[in-house]
């Protein structure tokens, strides 16, 4: 069991495998870097790092009573990168953590980072206010909270039978035992981090942040993406990043780390050995 201690003295669970260039991944709520184990383990047999963490309140890492927001998420992934001296980093954030990639990004730059990846990622704001109107109404995610506080493994269960892997949408199906999975994840984390995690993934403007992001982006996204409109996420953050190139999967829902594994994997090598060449 590997850990980094925080400068609130937070321990952050990582899983470090493989050896090469390193390539850090940055989970979704309320999951863990158990979400990411089918591409860790893909890029660790194909060359490279690749190292998972836990976030501040999820899975094995501290749950601390503070410190449930972007800002600190960030400086978590911080810690690890520079606890373990790495450079030349991709780093690659899905749902939530595109967003704990990009205000890494606004807060800390690109010194250390080679590539950036937002898969399904909530970038650039998904919450609806007077200057984005196209953002999402707040009483979605008020009934998410809503949810989390009356019944939170009913609801994991929902969202893993629904929306988040498009189960029993054409070519989108996933078995009982990955919805089991996101139930166990999502049981896994805090009551109180997963539910302010609610609001740091809806509420945090992270434009700026993508101002920031001055090297290569690739933006992955389904275009039936139920959790992160398409339009509001991929999309957006594609017309805003500088260096950005959009790869758009047809018909897919939030998921596709489990529902488009293969192409996920195969899409993100491709973009990796780019900056090897």
């Amino acid at each position: 069991m590997a850990f980094v201690r925080t400068a609130d003295g937070a321990e952050i669970f990582y899983k470090d495998w493989g050896a090469g260039r390193p390539v850090v991944l940055s989970h979704g709520w309320p999951l863990n870097a158990d979400s990411w184990e089918a591409q860790q383990l893909f890029l660790a047999d194909h060359g490279y790092r690749a190292i998972a963490h836990d976030r501040r309140g999820h899975g094995r890492s501290t749950q601390t009573w503070a410190g449930n927001e972007m800002d600190t998420y960030a400086d978590d992934l911080a810690t690890i990168i520079d606890a373990l001296d790495l450079w030349r980093v991709t780093l690659i954030g899905f749902s939530t953590g595109g967003g704990e990639v990009a205000r890494y990004v606004g807060r800390h730059g690109t010194a250390r980072i080679a590539q950036v990846v937002l898969v399904s990622a909530v970038p650039p704001f998904m919450l609806r206010t007077p200057d984005n109107p196209g953002g999402l109404p707040g009483e979605i995610f008020d009934s998410l909270r809503a949810g989390s506080l009356a019944d939170r493994s009913q609801q994991y269960r929902d969202l893993a039978d629904g929306p988040f892997f498009g189960h029993n949408r054409p070519g989108a199906d996933v078995s009982s035992g990955i919805r089991h999975a996101f139930w166990r994840q999502g049981l896994q984390a805090g009551h109180r981090n997963a539910y302010e995690c609610i609001a740091a993934f809806s509420g945090t403007d992270f434009r700026a942040d993508l101002d920031a992001i001055d090297v290569p982006a690739l933006i992955i996204h389904g275009d039936d993406d139920q959790v992160v409109p398409f339009a509001v996420g991929g999309q957006a953050s594609a017309a805003r990043l500088k260096y950005a190139r959009l790869t758009v999967y047809p018909g897919a829902p939030h998921g596709i780390t489990d529902t488009h594994r293969e192409q996920l994997a195969a899409d993100l090598l491709a973009f990796l050995k780019e900056f090897d060449a």
